[in-house]
């Protein structure tokens, strides 16, 4: 029997497991029968997809996520684009050097733009945030205290890390709504369901977004100051991006550093809730948070697949790639392959042996991965002690529409009975 697995089709959304454990065991080098995609699922090749950047573009990101389908550019787009040209003020007929920025370049282009990058994300800068996440923890699980509705993604996983992104930023504490609402809908356009429906659902975001930076950059530049941006284009330093680069960046940043956390927690308070004995475990012992959010990070993994696109023809535990291939890398999958770990489908938060790539692997390593471990840990560590108390309001739960990141769009919490 063939299996009819597509990575964008949304028909397993819901609960991609099963599908991804027929695929390691009857077809580790699926090929989507619409997209012509291929799929990998097993670690091993993930692995070796991702270490091997010299044979597994980063280009795939672009060619998959905004060159396919209803990411091309028709009549019905003109009205979007030329918004997008007016409010960015950006001149159509100017080619991005830079292209897929930093998620769809390879070395060594990849490697001059992540070592700017990097000055904003050093051990020290994430440590210092950690006083300011457990405020706005705090302050957020306040209506726990007093049994209050609470709404896990809404008044948690989605604020603290658009919080902490703005502020990083140094933006205005008033546009953190737009913030959220611009990452929505670059996710829900350029992966959702909603793909073939036109650029408009992308484009007019992007366009508020970069309009409102475009005042805030050349500023910066002029008069740095203590924040991330000030960090990127100082021009007491070396190496600067421009403006294009700039805003490249903060577009991976809120989908990469502030969706990512956010589906994060919604599946770490999740998985507790559904393995009761897992959340007495932390509860007695908060000292298990981290490795609980490592856990999860595998078990029920935020960022499910990445694209790449062959640069020659090579040999996997499948099969052969053909060069010039379109490829999807299943972390998720990955994560759950018994040839890695044992018992893979048990949650444990005493799991000690846990390669997990959630975050990637080799020359694109997540930047963010440090924050997004300290955003979760303190996030969690806030809410653990209030979820025996608690249950879902609904046993359904209503996911993001993406075939690329997995959260719950919800997940309301009542006072159990």
């Amino acid at each position: 029997m063939t299996i009819q697995y597509e990575p964008m089709s949304p028909g397993a959304w819901k609960d991609p497991y099963p599908i991804y454990q027929e695929l390691r065991e009857k077809a580790p080098l699926h090929r989507g029968p619409e997209s012509g995609i291929y799929c990998l699922s097993r670690h091993e090749d993930v692995a070796f997809a991702l270490r091997n950047a010299q044979i597994f573009s980063s280009r795939g990101m672009q060619e998959v996520l905004f060159d396919r389908g209803g990411m091309r550019p028709g009549l019905r787009d003109l009205p979007a684009l030329a918004r997008f040209f007016i409010r960015a003020r950006v001149n159509p007929l100017r080619r991005n050097a830079q292209g897929g920025g930093l998620i769809g370049t390879d070395p060594p282009e990849h490697d001059a733009l992540r070592s700017v990058v990097n000055r904003g994300f050093t051990p020290r800068r994430v440590a210092a945030w950690e006083p300011r996440m457990r405020e706005i923890a705090a302050a957020h699980v306040g209506a726990l205290e007093a049994d209050e509705a609470f709404d896990v993604v809404r008044d948690l996983a989605i604020p603290l890390p658009v919080t902490v992104i703005a502020e990083m930023l140094g933006v205005q504490g008033e546009r953190m709504r737009d913030f959220k609402r611009w990452s929505d809908a670059i996710v829900s356009a350029a992966t959702g369901t909603k793909r073939d429906a036109g650029l408009a659902g992308m484009l007019d975001p992007m366009g508020e977004m970069r309009q409102y930076m475009a005042s805030i950059i050349p500023e910066r530049r002029r008069n740095p100051k203590d924040d991330l941006i000030s960090v990127l284009v100082d021009p007491r330093h070396e190496d600067t991006l421009d403006e294009d680069q700039v805003f490249g960046f903060i577009v991976l940043l809120l989908v990469a550093g502030n969706e990512t956390t956010t589906n994060l927690i919604g599946n770490a308070t999740v998985t507790l809730l559904d393995h009761p004995a897992e959340l007495e475990h932390v509860q007695a012992d908060p000292a298990l948070v981290p490795q609980m959010v490592e856990e999860v990070l595998r078990y029920d993994t935020p960022v499910h697949l990445l694209f790449r696109s062959t640069t020659q023809e090579v040999e996997l535990s499948g099969g052969k790639l053909p060069a010039g291939a379109q490829v999807a890398v299943i972390l998720a999958s990955a994560n759950r392959d018994p040839r890695v770990f044992d018992d893979p489908d048990r949650f444990d938060v005493t799991r000690t042996s846990n390669t997990h790539i959630a975050f990637g692997f080799g020359v694109h390593f997540c930047l963010g991965a440090s924050l997004a471990r300290l955003e979760a840990k303190v996030a969690m560590e806030a809410l653990v002690p209030h979820l025996p108390k608690r249950r879902r309001s609904s046993e359904e739960l209503d996911y993001i529409d993406s075939f690329l990141v997995r959260g719950p769009r919800s997940l309301e919490l009542i006072v159990s009975a």
